[in-house]
């Protein structure tokens, strides 16, 4: 297994109840795919340094793990489909 980090930015305007429900969704990707959670980081609301879909703000979040590079995949795919998702980014560790 290798080591990775995810770095998500999520629409800012959404109720904090549907943020912990995404970061436990891709908590559970990881783990559900035989993954291991390292730890996950809620940067907060931070200024975005330019638009993305006219938002101006956006809730950061910092996911490390270890996993298969499916799983990473899959992540991505995920990821990609969210509305509530405005940018992702995982790099291997």
């Amino acid at each position: 297994m290798k080591s990775y980090e995810m770095l998500y930015v999520l629409d800012n305007s959404v109720a904090d109840e549907a943020k912990d429900a995404l970061v436990q969704k891709f908590e559970g990707i990881v783990t559900s795919m035989g993954g291991e959670l390292l730890s996950t980081d809620k940067w907060g609301s931070k200024k975005l340094p330019y638009a993305i879909r006219y938002k101006n703000d956006g809730f950061f979040v910092l996911m490390k793990f270890n996993s298969e590079p499916a799983v990473v995949e899959e992540l991505d795919r995920i990821a990609g489909l969210s509305d509530e998702v405005l940018r992702r980014m995982i790099v291997k560790a």
